[in-house]
């Protein structure tokens, strides 16, 4: 006799958003799946450079669209292909592209003071990645704690690199407290806008 126990079955692999909204015919060929890979590294890391130039008025500091975008790639795209995005902005940037905040560009901005936050964007997408395949950003409960992970990330990295400049006291009180506000504004964005986005694909692929 056949079971209807869900236990007994393989549970299937919970996909990305953009695996999810991508054509079935894309993930089949392999030249479409590349080129549509190579077509979603360049938009992201265009979206990436233009949300580091967004600056919102914001106590105590002006807040961009930078962490935002990254994190929300990250759990759109999956842990290596929101990687891979990142690395290529940051590449953009060092090549001398203007896409780094306030309009900055080239190697030194790599290895200045914010140098551990940028690369600590590549750790932060992958980690929200991995967070997003195993269904978080479906709900806002998921979305909010892959956001604060990522977040986490982010000032680990950044906090790591700059007490080893200034010292870790003033690497907290610089590079970690004055963002806190508009970090938390950006978590309530990601946390209406990702289960929205999902809403909106299951609705027009009835996945």
């Amino acid at each position: 006799m056949k079971s209807e126990d869900n236990t007994l079955n393989p549970k299937p692999d919970i996909a990305t958003l953009v695996s999810a909204a991508m054509p079935r015919r894309f993930a089949d060929d392999r030249l479409l799946d590349s080129l549509s890979k190579l077509f979603l590294i360049l938009v992201g890391s265009a979206l990436i450079g233009l949300s580091a130039q967004i600056e919102v008025p914001w106590y105590p500091v002006p807040v961009t669209g930078q962490t935002l975008m990254i994190l929300l790639i990250g759990m759109a795209y999956g842990p290596v292909l929101g990687a891979v995005t990142v690395v290529a902005y940051l590449l953009e940037g060092a090549m001398g592209l203007p896409v780094f905040s306030g309009g900055k560009a080239g190697w030194p901005v790599l290895v200045g003071f914010t140098g551990g936050y940028l690369f600590g964007f590549v750790a932060a997408a992958f980690t929200v990645g991995m967070l997003a395949v195993r269904g978080m950003g479906r709900t806002i409960t998921g979305t909010v704690i892959a956001m604060v992970l990522g977040n986490l990330v982010i000032y680990a990295c950044g906090v790591a690199w700059l007490q080893s400049l200034i010292g870790l006291e003033k690497a907290i009180a610089g590079g970690v407290l004055p963002f806190l506000y508009g970090d938390m504004l950006k978590i309530l964005i990601a946390a209406l806008a990702m289960p929205a986005a999902w809403r909106a694909v299951q609705k027009f692929t009835g996945k």
